[in-house]
């Protein structure tokens, strides 16, 4: 008999995104970068790991994909849930940048895309999360979206897409990444390299997009935003290691909050990183908490 996912593979992509909505097309570039750096690091870093490179690609995890991605790109840029002078967003993105996603505004406005869809009743299954964890590898880690227009660039905030820094760490984002790994190589040789760079790289890249999938299709949905179609679901262990970023459903019912671990246990390190900012007088304005009113919406609890 055939299974529920056999018949999904012999499904073709489009009814998951109309075409009115967008097209998808393989991406070779970040194709070619996901195991570019995942061979490398998988097949050798193991075999070169040292106390000190291992050391060295749990900072860097934490500096890029914490403190960058999380509280830069994600809760400082794109939902602006905090004030900051421009040199300490500029900080904060290249750290970003570092972590080898991808460039800033690609990310900004596949998330705006996003947001766009799954707040609205008729979104598509793709953004919905309608689909296998299986398919959901192949096309975000080896395909590129395309939205047919750019209606969902409004939900950015005034002037990001023309930030000239942004701008220019979008065109240029992986030569900082391969200019650490040259910096690496010259210090501490190639293993530092394929532990610090290729393997952290794999990683994250990985990490980044499971722990997306995980925060759609599984776990407990303690809000549902009225009116749209995907709301989110909170994963306690994977909130944990990703900095809060688990804790998605929270971030669904309250997208401009600077606090994603909201209940009792929920640990947000990267809200407990802009708490640390703001002591330091680095950011300002943190929105922690929001009303439902202020959003002018309706939250409802399973």
């Amino acid at each position: 008999m055939e299974t529920h996912q056999a018949r999904e593979w012999r499904q073709p992509l489009a009814p998951l995104v109309p075409a009115e909505v967008g097209r998808v097309r393989f991406d070779a570039w970040k194709t070619l970068w996901l195991w570019g750096m995942l061979l490398p690091g998988a097949l050798f870093g193991v075999r070169v790991l040292t106390p000190l490179t291992l050391g060295i690609s749990l900072v860097l995890t934490f500096l890029t994909l914490c403190v960058g991605h999380s509280v830069g790109l994600h809760r400082g840029v794109i939902h602006r849930t905090y004030e900051a002078h421009p040199f300490t967003r500029g900080v904060l993105a290249y750290l970003f940048v570092l972590t080898g996603l991808g460039g800033p505004l690609s990310w900004a406005r596949l998330h705006a895309v996003r947001d766009y869809w799954q707040n609205r009743s008729d979104c598509p299954p793709y953004f919905a999360y309608e689909h296998s964890l299986a398919r959901d590898f192949v096309w975000n880690l080896h395909r590129r979206f395309v939205p047919a227009d750019d209606r969902a660039s409004a939900r950015l905030p005034a002037g990001v897409l023309e930030d000239r820094w942004l701008l220019f760490l979008e065109r240029t984002w992986p030569l900082h990444v391969l200019g650490l790994a040259a910096l690496l190589w010259a210090t501490l040789g190639p293993g530092a390299v394929l532990v610090c760079v290729c393997a952290r790289t794999a990683g994250g890249v990985l990490g980044h997009w499971f722990i997306g999938y995980a925060a759609h299709a599984w776990g407990e949905r303690r809000f549902v935003v009225a009116g749209a179609k995907e709301s989110g679901t909170n994963v306690w262990a994977l909130g944990v290691v990703s900095f809060g970023e688990g804790f998605h459903n929270n971030h669904h019912a309250f997208p401009r909050s600077a606090r994603m671990g909201m209940a009792p246990g929920e640990l947000d390190v990267g809200f407990w990183v802009i708490r640390a900012l703001r002591a330091l007088h680095l950011v300002w304005d943190v929105k922690a908490e929001e009303s439902v009113a202020s959003r002018g919406m309706t939250l409802q609890r399973e």
